[in-house]
């Protein structure tokens, strides 16, 4: 079965849980009939600042953060771009949990069928062979102009699908036949007064200054907040 329409999206995220952390900026490609047709880039307003790690993994800094749009206004869109094609990316099960989990937040309804360019690299390629996005664009000549943004990510998964399907789709059609993506989530909760109340006398007890969107806090992510100033401050003493 060759594959003529869908889309290649990867995500950059605040954190590694999409019941705990967000999305902070989305990158796709339509194909149609086997040809790119247009793209899309958005940054996500995380309202946090960014781990050291994210930044450093990205090159994502808080300034470019702060300055991205509302999640609010990026979905819509993305869904309307997504259209009812097949999602493809590099361990695409990853970031469709985080944009099911972005839809399951807005009573939106958001199902796909998938094509996992990791999945289709685990069983063709020798075991030898490394199978991350950076090692397969090394191995076939993809050229990414900046490695974890998301745009570029999902560029090269785009292109690597098709290189793939060119050597290897003749020799193992089923491994390219798109799969329902299987990913069940739970509606997050608002943050209640109490850790609301709490998440504040903590940051006024130890200077912090929170950059944080109390409208849409949710349960996680206050208790991920109250957590991260605790290990790193201290609580405050009875």
């Amino acid at each position: 079965m060759i594959l003529e329409n869908y889309v290649a999206i990867d995500l950059e995220m605040t954190g590694l849980n999409a019941k705990r952390d967000s999305i902070l900026e989305i990158g796709a490609v339509r194909v149609t009939n086997k040809k790119i047709e247009a793209e899309y880039q958005a940054m996500i307003h995380p309202h946090m600042e960014l781990s050291k790690e994210v930044i450093k993994l990205t090159g994502i800094t808080n300034e470019m953060a702060s300055a991205g749009r509302e999640m609010d206004e990026v979905f819509p869109e993305i869904m309307e771009f997504c259209k009812d094609y097949v999602l493809l990316g590099h361990n695409i099960i990853f970031d469709f949990g985080f944009l099911k989990q972005a839809a399951r937040n807005r009573d939106l309804v958001f199902e796909r069928c998938g094509m996992d360019t990791l999945k289709i690299a685990r069983k063709l390629l020798p075991p030898e062979v490394k199978k991350t996005l950076q090692r397969l664009c090394d191995r076939f000549g993809i050229l990414r102009e900046h490695s974890h943004r998301a745009l570029d990510d999902a560029k090269a998964a785009q292109e690597l699908y098709e290189i793939l399907e060119s050597k290897y789709e003749s020799q193992c059609p089923e491994i390219f036949v798109p799969v329902p993506l299987i990913y069940k989530v739970k509606k997050q909760s608002p943050a209640t007064n109490r850790q609301k109340n709490h998440l504040q006398e903590l940051a006024d007890y130890h200077n912090i200054t929170l950059n944080l969107s109390w409208d849409t806090l949710t349960k996680n992510e206050a208790s991920r907040q109250i957590d991260k100033i605790i290990v790193q401050y201290g609580r405050i003493p009875k």
